[in-house]
Protein backbone atom coordinates (compact mmCIF):
# COMPACT_ATOMS: atom_id res chain seq x y z
CA UNK A 1 0.00 0.00 0.00
CA UNK A 2 1.08 3.48 -0.60
CA UNK A 3 0.48 6.29 2.55
CA UNK A 4 0.76 9.38 2.49
CA UNK A 5 1.26 11.30 5.75
CA UNK A 6 0.93 14.93 6.78
CA UNK A 7 3.45 15.66 9.64
CA UNK A 8 4.36 19.01 11.63
CA UNK A 9 7.47 20.46 13.46
CA UNK A 10 9.16 22.30 15.45
CA UNK A 11 12.04 22.82 13.36
CA UNK A 12 14.71 24.13 16.25
CA UNK A 13 16.36 21.26 17.67
CA UNK A 14 16.51 19.91 14.19
CA UNK A 15 19.15 19.97 11.05
CA UNK A 16 16.68 20.19 8.69
CA UNK A 17 14.18 17.90 6.96
CA UNK A 18 16.53 15.45 5.05
CA UNK A 19 18.53 13.21 6.55
CA UNK A 20 21.94 13.36 7.62
CA UNK A 21 24.61 10.54 9.50
CA UNK A 22 23.99 12.38 12.89
CA UNK A 23 20.62 11.49 12.90
CA UNK A 24 19.32 14.65 13.98
CA UNK A 25 16.59 15.64 11.45
CA UNK A 26 13.45 15.66 11.31
CA UNK A 27 12.82 12.81 8.55
CA UNK A 28 15.58 10.48 10.78
CA UNK A 29 13.30 10.90 13.85
CA UNK A 30 10.06 10.09 11.79
CA UNK A 31 11.42 6.79 10.34
CA UNK A 32 13.06 5.85 13.22
CA UNK A 33 9.01 6.00 14.75
CA UNK A 34 7.82 4.58 11.68
CA UNK A 35 10.11 1.52 12.07
CA UNK A 36 9.03 0.74 15.54
CA UNK A 37 5.67 0.93 14.93
CA UNK A 38 6.02 -1.48 11.47
CA UNK A 39 8.67 -3.34 12.29
CA UNK A 40 10.09 -2.81 9.21
CA UNK A 41 12.36 -0.55 7.85
CA UNK A 42 10.19 2.62 5.82
CA UNK A 43 11.94 5.07 3.61
CA UNK A 44 9.80 7.99 2.96
CA UNK A 45 9.95 10.69 0.19
CA UNK A 46 8.54 14.13 1.22
CA UNK A 47 6.84 17.47 -0.69
CA UNK A 48 9.94 20.17 0.28
CA UNK A 49 13.16 19.87 1.96
CA UNK A 50 12.97 22.54 4.75
CA UNK A 51 16.66 24.16 6.21
CA UNK A 52 17.56 23.74 10.05
CA UNK A 53 15.76 25.79 12.43
CA UNK A 54 12.59 25.98 9.63
CA UNK A 55 9.16 24.76 11.08
CA UNK A 56 6.65 22.71 9.39
CA UNK A 57 2.77 23.42 9.40
CA UNK A 58 2.03 20.87 6.66
CA UNK A 59 4.98 18.37 5.22
CA UNK A 60 3.20 15.56 3.19
CA UNK A 61 5.18 12.18 2.88
CA UNK A 62 4.89 9.34 0.97
CA UNK A 63 6.06 5.60 1.69
CA UNK A 64 5.06 2.18 0.54
CA UNK A 65 4.09 -1.21 3.04
CA UNK A 66 3.04 -4.43 2.67
CA UNK A 67 0.87 -3.49 6.49
CA UNK A 68 -2.45 -3.25 6.61
CA UNK A 69 -3.20 -1.32 9.30
CA UNK A 70 -6.01 1.01 10.17
CA UNK A 71 -5.43 4.83 9.02
CA UNK A 72 -5.93 5.88 12.80
CA UNK A 73 -3.55 3.76 13.85
CA UNK A 74 -0.73 4.63 11.66
CA UNK A 75 -1.24 8.39 13.15
CA UNK A 76 -1.63 7.41 17.14
CA UNK A 77 1.10 4.58 16.46
CA UNK A 78 3.72 6.32 15.10
CA UNK A 79 2.89 9.61 17.56
CA UNK A 80 4.00 7.28 20.11
CA UNK A 81 7.27 6.81 19.40
CA UNK A 82 7.81 10.73 18.02
CA UNK A 83 9.13 13.27 19.98
CA UNK A 84 6.88 16.02 21.06
CA UNK A 85 8.07 18.04 18.71
CA UNK A 86 7.28 16.09 15.79
CA UNK A 87 3.64 14.84 14.90
CA UNK A 88 1.70 12.71 11.97
CA UNK A 89 -1.57 14.77 11.74
CA UNK A 90 -3.48 12.68 9.12
CA UNK A 91 -2.57 9.70 7.40
CA UNK A 92 -4.17 8.62 4.26
CA UNK A 93 -4.00 5.82 1.68
CA UNK A 94 -2.98 6.94 -2.15
CA UNK A 95 -3.35 5.25 -5.12
CA UNK A 96 0.50 3.96 -6.55
CA UNK A 97 0.82 7.11 -8.98
CA UNK A 98 0.46 9.59 -6.12
CA UNK A 99 3.85 11.10 -5.76
CA UNK A 100 3.53 13.57 -2.84
CA UNK A 101 6.49 15.74 -4.49
CA UNK A 102 5.88 15.21 -8.50
CA UNK A 103 2.35 15.60 -7.63
CA UNK A 104 2.17 19.26 -6.03
CA UNK A 105 0.62 21.80 -7.85
CA UNK A 106 2.68 24.37 -5.57
CA UNK A 107 4.56 25.01 -2.32
CA UNK A 108 3.57 27.41 0.40
CA UNK A 109 5.54 29.57 3.21
CA UNK A 110 5.32 31.55 5.43
CA UNK A 111 7.24 34.11 7.08
CA UNK A 112 6.35 35.27 10.73
CA UNK A 113 8.26 38.70 11.83
CA UNK A 114 8.19 40.11 15.37
CA UNK A 115 8.54 43.99 14.87
CA UNK A 116 9.94 45.39 18.21
CA UNK A 117 12.86 47.32 19.79
CA UNK A 118 13.77 44.29 22.19
CA UNK A 119 13.85 40.72 20.60
CA UNK A 120 11.92 37.78 21.21
CA UNK A 121 11.55 35.85 24.15
CA UNK A 122 8.33 33.83 24.58
CA UNK A 123 8.87 33.32 20.44
CA UNK A 124 12.36 32.98 20.56
CA UNK A 125 12.62 30.25 17.66
CA UNK A 126 9.02 30.51 16.15
CA UNK A 127 9.95 33.83 14.60
CA UNK A 128 11.96 36.79 13.07
CA UNK A 129 12.70 40.03 14.43
CA UNK A 130 12.78 43.64 13.26
CA UNK A 131 14.39 45.80 15.89
CA UNK A 132 13.25 48.92 13.21
CA UNK A 133 9.94 49.75 12.00
CA UNK A 134 8.73 48.46 8.55
CA UNK A 135 6.84 50.25 6.26
CA UNK A 136 3.76 47.70 3.91
CA UNK A 137 3.56 49.95 1.52
CA UNK A 138 6.83 49.86 0.09
CA UNK A 139 7.22 46.67 0.51
CA UNK A 140 4.37 45.77 -0.79
CA UNK A 141 5.70 47.68 -3.86
CA UNK A 142 8.52 45.92 -4.01
CA UNK A 143 7.88 42.56 -4.25
CA UNK A 144 5.79 43.49 -7.67
CA UNK A 145 8.60 42.53 -9.14
CA UNK A 146 9.16 38.84 -8.06
CA UNK A 147 5.84 37.63 -8.62
CA UNK A 148 5.53 34.94 -12.02
CA UNK A 149 8.08 33.33 -14.11
CA UNK A 150 11.90 34.31 -13.46
CA UNK A 151 15.56 33.62 -12.78
CA UNK A 152 15.93 33.74 -8.87
CA UNK A 153 19.70 33.03 -9.19
CA UNK A 154 19.92 36.24 -6.60
CA UNK A 155 18.36 34.57 -3.98
CA UNK A 156 19.44 31.09 -4.26
CA UNK A 157 22.12 29.77 -2.08
CA UNK A 158 25.54 28.52 -3.30
CA UNK A 159 24.90 25.35 -2.33
CA UNK A 160 21.49 24.76 -3.86
CA UNK A 161 20.94 21.57 -5.81
CA UNK A 162 18.34 22.79 -8.12
CA UNK A 163 18.41 22.29 -11.94
CA UNK A 164 17.09 25.59 -13.00
CA UNK A 165 17.23 28.96 -10.98
CA UNK A 166 14.11 29.48 -13.26
CA UNK A 167 10.90 29.33 -10.57
CA UNK A 168 7.02 30.86 -10.60
CA UNK A 169 6.20 32.94 -8.29
CA UNK A 170 2.22 32.58 -7.51
CA UNK A 171 1.40 35.15 -4.55
CA UNK A 172 3.27 36.99 -2.19
CA UNK A 173 1.06 38.08 0.92
CA UNK A 174 1.57 40.52 3.70
CA UNK A 175 -0.53 41.35 6.35
CA UNK A 176 0.40 42.29 9.83
CA UNK A 177 -1.79 42.20 13.44
CA UNK A 178 -0.06 43.70 15.97
CA UNK A 179 3.56 43.58 16.48
CA UNK A 180 3.28 39.95 14.29
CA UNK A 181 4.03 40.60 10.40
CA UNK A 182 3.24 37.71 8.43
CA UNK A 183 4.59 36.71 4.73
CA UNK A 184 3.32 33.70 2.54
CA UNK A 185 4.39 32.92 -0.03
CA UNK A 186 3.44 30.11 -3.22
CA UNK A 187 5.08 28.79 -5.81
CA UNK A 188 5.30 26.00 -8.19
CA UNK A 189 9.18 25.12 -6.11
CA UNK A 190 11.39 26.91 -4.22
CA UNK A 191 15.52 26.94 -4.50
CA UNK A 192 17.56 26.59 -1.17
CA UNK A 193 17.33 29.29 0.78
CA UNK A 194 15.56 31.45 -1.56
CA UNK A 195 12.72 32.87 0.58
CA UNK A 196 14.85 34.07 3.31
CA UNK A 197 16.94 35.56 0.84
CA UNK A 198 14.03 36.86 -0.36
CA UNK A 199 12.79 38.29 3.16
CA UNK A 200 16.60 39.71 3.81
CA UNK A 201 15.33 42.15 0.79
CA UNK A 202 11.75 43.01 1.94
CA UNK A 203 13.12 43.75 5.54
CA UNK A 204 15.53 46.18 3.88
CA UNK A 205 12.82 47.65 1.70
CA UNK A 206 10.70 48.07 4.40
CA UNK A 207 13.15 49.73 6.81
CA UNK A 208 13.66 52.29 3.91
CA UNK A 209 17.44 51.20 3.81
CA UNK A 210 16.49 50.47 -0.05
CA UNK A 211 13.81 51.68 -2.61
CA UNK A 212 11.14 49.17 -3.67
CA UNK A 213 12.82 49.65 -7.40
CA UNK A 214 16.29 47.79 -5.95
CA UNK A 215 13.67 44.22 -5.82
CA UNK A 216 14.24 44.47 -9.68
CA UNK A 217 17.63 45.33 -10.12
CA UNK A 218 18.40 42.61 -7.41
CA UNK A 219 16.59 39.75 -9.92
CA UNK A 220 17.94 40.98 -13.12
CA UNK A 221 21.46 40.95 -11.95
CA UNK A 222 21.49 37.30 -11.31
CA UNK A 223 24.28 37.74 -8.42
CA UNK A 224 23.79 36.27 -5.08
CA UNK A 225 26.16 39.17 -4.08
CA UNK A 226 24.00 41.65 -5.24
CA UNK A 227 21.11 40.91 -2.86
CA UNK A 228 20.39 41.54 0.93
CA UNK A 229 22.14 38.64 3.75
CA UNK A 230 20.33 35.81 4.16
CA UNK A 231 16.99 36.17 6.90
CA UNK A 232 16.86 34.49 10.08
CA UNK A 233 15.29 30.82 9.96
CA UNK A 234 13.31 31.13 12.86
CA UNK A 235 9.95 32.72 11.53
CA UNK A 236 9.42 30.56 8.80
CA UNK A 237 7.18 27.70 7.87
CA UNK A 238 6.35 25.33 5.54
CA UNK A 239 2.63 25.18 4.87
CA UNK A 240 2.73 22.39 2.97
CA UNK A 241 2.15 21.80 -0.95
CA UNK A 242 -0.87 22.23 -2.61
CA UNK A 243 -2.28 19.04 -4.75
CA UNK A 244 -5.50 18.49 -7.28
CA UNK A 245 -8.59 18.23 -5.44
CA UNK A 246 -8.84 14.98 -6.66
CA UNK A 247 -6.45 13.29 -4.66
CA UNK A 248 -8.47 14.33 -1.53
CA UNK A 249 -5.51 15.45 0.49
CA UNK A 250 -6.06 18.22 3.60
CA UNK A 251 -5.05 21.43 2.52
CA UNK A 252 -4.62 22.35 6.10
CA UNK A 253 -4.04 21.42 9.36
CA UNK A 254 -4.71 22.86 13.49
CA UNK A 255 -1.55 24.25 13.72
CA UNK A 256 -2.30 26.92 10.84
CA UNK A 257 -4.78 28.60 13.59
CA UNK A 258 -1.80 29.46 15.91
CA UNK A 259 0.21 31.72 13.56
CA UNK A 260 -0.30 35.47 13.62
Amino acid sequence: MRLALGISYNGQAYQGWQSQLSGLTVQDKLEAALGKFTQHRVSTLCAGRTDSGVHGLMQVVHFDTPLDRPIASWVRGTNAFLPRDIGVEWAQLMPPEFHCRASALSRRYAYILMESPVRPSVDNGRVGWAFRPLDMAAMQQGLTHLIGEHDFTSFRASACQALSPVKTIQSIEISRRGAYWRFEFEANAFLHHMIRNIMGCLVAVGQFKKPPEWLREVLLARDRDAAAPTFSPDGLYFLGPRYASHWGLPDRTPAFDGLP
